[in-house]
């Protein structure tokens, strides 16, 4: 690399070269931990502040940062390196995360949960609520899943009377490991875009590296379990019971209005039974009414393996097909934007308007789930700004030379970068994002195949989760929905976390060997 940088502005006139370059980079990875952890800026604005910072000190120009007022040939940084990110990302989280939204409505989660509890037995409980957060962690964000599956949680707990981390942290386990390997979640689909990766290697990736990952993940959990007793916390149990009295009352005040009125149809919409992850029709509901109906378990796994399987079928159908009409039809319903809209609409359909939803209803569980999105995609967005940032100032050409330097495979390197940032700040999300911005020149021209940068993907999704700890939101939902000491939630959850992440990276490190 030429000693002489693409800009010589900014801090580059105090120190010039790949050191200022340097110096810039390290100042504003400080400046953005500063502002997260010290200020409690909201990380969106932090990351925007930071990249617009790094950017006029290393040189960068306002009219390169910003474009022109006028129209012109010049072309803002921020908006191209906010808008390339969204337009591949935005789609696919939206629309999973409604997908996600109606299975968790409609009770399928609760479906899932009961079929696996029947089917493993009293003795295999806790793997049964690792299989449910598993499965049902692939629509569904951390936190969703948490909030609807903790009563059953709570009920296998009270029922056995052992400790309630037997059961809490294999279904965390699951629910972690899908978070942060799997699409549709924001952090493995932003990386995606980030890296240029089909998201059908990513999902392949994500299989192979978590389910090893998970498995770890499983034997800390039985063996904390058993060492550790935390009882099941009553105040949760009692307001579980409160919400399925209030959904069970409501049904029974339908069912007599109806005798009353000689009604027999559905109504006008439905009502979300809080707390249960259940749907009851608005209208009168008798015995057979479908909305009463468990969700069938065959239904749920077509649902949630649909855009999977055409996703996977598309990405290797350019492998094995040469071009031809059948390959392009499999790539246009592998595509993700109409993988995941074949699912929603199936989801619609199977647990909605065949179970008696109208579609006011369905409209309306759709809307209010995408209403916590915004915050995920605007992250996303400045973490697409803050790797354009670095790309364009000349910084990423300067880490790259410095890292290969060290010595390290770019694999290692990924995973550290990542760990380092999510033990400083908290965020998953910010944690791959900005490391994604970093690593993402370290690869280029170096020619490596798509299952190999999928796995770098993997290794940064893994140190998105090492040791969450007080900084982390996700912490502290652990801690008080299942009625854990902060002492005993760094014992259990966060030991967990750390299994997965160290489990994760190894696997994808190996792998990396040879692929």
């Amino acid at each position: 690399m030429s000693e002489t940088p693409p800009h010589t502005g900014g801090l580059l006139l105090l120190i010039d070269g790949t050191a200022g370059l340097l110096t810039v980079a390290a100042l504003g990875i400080a400046l953005l931990l500063v502002l997260i952890i010290k200020v409690r800026l909201q990380p969106f604005v932090a990351l925007l502040a930071v990249s617009i910072a790094v950017g006029l000190s290393a040189g960068l120009s306002v009219t390169e940062l910003f474009g022109t007022v006028q129209r012109s040939d010049a072309v803002s940084m921020i908006e191209t390196g906010m808008g390339g990110i969204l337009g591949h990302v935005t789609i696919i989280i939206g629309l999973g995360t409604m997908l996600g939204a109606i299975l968790e409505v409609s009770g399928g989660a609760e479906a899932l949960s009961t079929r696996l509890l029947n089917l493993f037995g009293e003795k295999r409980a806790p793997l049964a609520m690792g299989l449910t957060g598993l499965i049902f962690g692939v629509p569904v964000f951390f936190d969703v899943g948490i909030f609807v599956l903790a009563p059953i949680v709570y009920a296998a707990a009270k029922r056995s009377g052992k400790s309630i981390l037997l059961y809490c942290m294999p279904l965390l386990a699951g629910l972690s490991m899908t978070h942060a390997f799997l699409p549709p979640h924001p952090g493995p689909v932003a990386a995606a875009g980030l890296f240029k990766v089909d998201l059908g290697w990513v999902i392949l990736m994500g299989i192979v590296v978590g389910i090893p990952a998970v498995l770890a993940a499983w034997v800390y959990a039985a063996w904390i379990g058993k060492r550790l007793f935390v009882p099941v916390p009553q105040d949760m149990v009692e307001a579980a019971d409160e919400a399925k009295a209030a959904v069970a009352a409501e049904r029974a005040a339908r069912r007599a209005a109806a005798r009353s009125t000689g009604a027999t149809g559905g109504g006008d919409g439905v009502g979300v039974g809080g707390g249960t992850g259940t749907v009851a029709l608005a209208g009168a509901p008798g015995d057979d009414d479908p909305a009463e109906q468990p969700v069938s378990l065959t239904t749920v796994f077509t649902i949630i393996g649909t855009p999977l399987l055409l996703i996977l079928a598309a990405t290797f159908s350019s492998i094995a097909l040469d071009p031809s009409t059948l390959r392009s039809v499999i790539e246009f319903f592998g595509h993700p934007f109409v993988a995941l809209t074949i699912a929603l609409l199936m989801a619609y359909y199977l647990l909605g308007i065949r179970r008696g939803w109208s579609r006011k209803s369905l409209e309306t569980v759709s809307t209010s789930s995408l209403k916590p999105v915004g915050n995920i995609l605007l992250v996303v967005g400045a973490g697409g700004i803050f790797g354009a940032v670095l790309k364009g100032s000349g910084i990423a050409d300067a880490l790259a030379d410095t890292f290969n330097d060290v010595g390290l495979p770019v694999i290692v390197l990924a995973w550290l970068i990542s760990v380092v940032l999510r033990v400083a700040q908290g965020s998953a999300t910010v944690a791959i994002v900005t490391t994604a911005g970093i690593v993402v020149p370290l690869v280029e021209g170096q020619d490596l195949s798509q299952a190999h940068l999928a796995l770098i993907i993997m290794a940064i999704s893994a140190g998105s989760i090492f040791a969450s700890h007080v900084n982390d939101g996700g912490f502290w939902i652990v801690a008080k929905y299942f009625g854990i000491s902060e002492r005993d939630t760094l014992k259990s959850w966060t030991v967990l976390e750390t299994v997965l992440s160290v489990a994760g990276f190894v696997v994808a490190a190996l792998l990396s060997v040879f692929i």
